[in-house]
């Protein structure tokens, strides 16, 4: 197998310092690239927006009118490209990239069922259990989901390894 020199293998394991605003928004224009290319190939059309949000890029492809990124815009979906996309800007920028990507908006969508599975653990809570546990998520779910758990004045912390990861709550 050839490795093209734009997109060699990364070695993410060196120490992961905060990037700058001007590196995150070069990580969104590489992303941005990317998908484009995939885009191109699958005959997709899609809108590109890039933003930096809370230390992140965050790259959105949104449908234009007739267009058809509902075709990938799954959650799974979206979260292989996402890692794909990751790994070309880590590539590129020899950086480890903390980059999110949003189809047809499919990250404000997880959003609202996160914020659903939150308040009925708090309702558990509620009824008289001592804590209450969240499925098994990605770590940026299980960031989404601290940040509900806080805003709604509990605590919360993440216990298990690997795909086993998951969200404990408990009363502050």
């Amino acid at each position: 197998m050839t490795t093209s020199p734009e997109y060699a293998p990364v070695d993410t394991r060196e120490e992961r310092v905060p990037a700058t605003v001007a590196q995150l928004e070069e990580e969104g224009d590489i992303a941005a690239d990317f998908i484009e290319g995939l885009l191109d190939i699958a005959d997709i059309d899609g809108d590109l927006d890039l933003d930096v949000r809370a230390g992140r890029a965050y790259v959105s492809v949104a449908a234009p009118s007739g267009g058809s990124v509902a075709l990938i815009a799954a959650p799974d979906t979206v979260q292989a490209l996402q890692e794909l996309t990751r790994i070309a800007v880590q590539s590129r920028t020899g950086r480890f990239s903390r980059l999110i990507l949003d189809v047809g908006g499919s990250r404000d969508a997880r959003q609202h069922e996160l914020e659903a599975l939150v308040d009925r653990a708090i309702a558990r809570l509620d009824d008289g259990a001592s804590q209450a546990s969240l499925p098994a998520m990605s770590s940026y779910e299980r960031k989404v989901v601290h940040d509900i758990v806080a805003d709604r004045g509990f605590v919360s912390e993440s216990y298990g390894e690997g795909a086993d990861r998951h969200t404990v709550i408990r009363r502050g």
